[in-house]
């Protein structure tokens, strides 16, 4: 829902009559007072948007989705999407086909994921994440994050595979969050809401979307 206390008016340009052919005082005041009127708004406005706090009245494009569901992979040497399941912000970016990142504006953007990682394996086990832009792999995109061998039978280890990262886009162009764990027995988990203490569940993927500048010449 938008705030109306965070919304500038945009000053309507006004309306000039056609000059007389004769010189006319009155034509020339009234002329004088719209525009007058209208330069005293737009610099209001102006002034309101690029003062201290300015920023509060931008609408920059972003998303922010997540994951609800454990995701898991059949081997090891197949490349897996990681997929989102709700969206909690969309203004410019979409989720399509589960695991599509999908923006609406060309520019430079910003990703950040939160994954939370189990193994419950007898042995330290690795997980490689990268990212794709459509359909293709990114260059020296990849991160490896380590987990530590389960701790016991049925207590396996946990970990957060968390990172940020720049990327140009196009209009429509899409990105995918990839991922490949080094033995079958890690996986993405989710969990539900906790008691004693009450505590929220735990998304097994998070990630947030954030424009950051238009592209450059």
């Amino acid at each position: 829902m938008a705030n109306v206390n965070q919304q500038l008016e945009v000053p309507s340009i006004p309306s000039l009559g056609f000059a007389p052919e004769a010189y006319e005082k009155r034509y020339f005041a009234e002329n004088n007072s719209a525009l007058n009127n209208y330069f005293r708004k737009l610099i209001s406005t102006l002034g309101a948007l690029f003062g201290p706090r300015g920023g509060r009245f931008m609408n920059n494009p972003h998303g922010a989705f997540q994951d609800s569901t454990n995701q898991v992979a059949a081997n090891t040497t197949t490349a897996y999407a990681i997929t989102f399941n709700t969206t909690d912000f969309s203004n410019g970016v979409t989720i399509a086909s589960s695991s599509r990142i999908t923006v609406a504006d060309s520019g430079i953007w910003n990703l950040q994921f939160s994954i939370q990682l189990k193994n419950t394996t007898n042995d330290g086990q690795d997980v490689d994440i990268w990212f794709r832009k459509n359909g293709s792999d990114i260059a020296n995109s990849g991160s490896r994050f380590g987990l530590a061998p389960r701790k016991s039978a049925g207590d396996p280890s946990h970990m957060i595979g968390a990172l940020n990262y720049f990327v140009d886009l196009e209009q429509n162009d899409y990105l995918q969050l990839m991922w490949r764990p080094s033995d079958v027995g890690v996986s993405i988990e989710h969990f539900a809401a906790g008691t004693s203490p009450t505590r929220p569940a735990v998304p097994s993927v998070i990630a947030t979307v954030s424009f950051v500048s238009n592209l450059s010449a």
